[in-house]
């Protein structure tokens, strides 16, 4: 059977690495940096060929990097291996943007919030609501998943969110919900669960910080819209 086409067959000045080393990673379009990664086509098309496909089968790089093995899978010229290399590359950019990064993070401001849960929030379907749990510095100690599912007074309780910042030793927390329509505008639900919040935060002596909400790139901050 015939290997799949390389960069190497390509002719020189149009091999995406040599293109890298020379004019650098910032003037590569898309496909060629894809190509650099994926480095072999199919058997029927070079790798260029098959990276401009999978760019547009999946509607741009957000879509690569937020569909499944199977879904990767699906496009003719992706197997195993290269499904595999799409999703570590997927995952290291969220960790990149995010505090699984493994480095100490703080918030000093709204965005910096946003930008914390930013990637994993944006492209959900369902709703979630995280807890983003701070030191006395303002350092994040732990973020965690509390609701799934739409967000209501009736679930969305105030023990739950105090019980796991009670039990990392918390002195202040950051609550983060993402609407799935990509529209970040807060509902009277939302404004209602942040008011209830902020009065158990006094009783109970753990300061909430903002209420972010995520949208498709897009966040508000309840702190900055005097809303808390």
């Amino acid at each position: 059977m015939e290997k799949g086409f390389r960069i190497i067959d390509l002719p020189e000045n149009e091999r995406p690495r040599e293109r890298l080393l020379r004019y650098g990673a910032e003037n590569l379009s898309n496909v060629e940096l894809l190509a650099i990664i994926l480095r072999t086509g199919s058997n029927k098309e070079n790798i260029l060929n098959l990276c401009g496909k999978l760019i547009d089968q999946c509607g741009g790089l957000n879509g690569i990097l937020n569909s499944s093995s199977e879904q990767l899978m699906k496009i003719k010229g992706i197997g195993n291996a290269k499904a595999s290399q799409l999703l570590a590359l997927a995952e290291l950019s969220k960790r990149f943007k995010s505090f699984k990064s493994g480095e100490n993070f703080k918030i000093t401001k709204p965005s910096d919030a946003a930008f914390l849960v930013m990637e994993d929030m944006r492209c959900l379907k369902q709703e979630f609501l995280k807890v983003i749990m701070l030191n006395t510095k303002n350092f994040v100690i732990k973020v965690k998943d509390v609701f799934i599912g739409s967000l209501n007074s009736s679930i969305a309780h105030p023990r739950e969110i105090y019980c796991e910042a009670i039990k990392n030793s918390s002195s202040s927390i950051i609550i983060c919900h993402n609407h799935p329509s990509g529209d970040p505008l807060p509902s009277n639900e939302d404004i209602s669960i942040t008011n209830r919040l902020k009065e158990c935060s006094k009783l109970i002596g753990i300061e909430l910080l903002d209420h972010i909400i995520i949208g498709d790139g897009v966040y508000i901050s309840l702190k900055e819209k005097g809303i808390l």
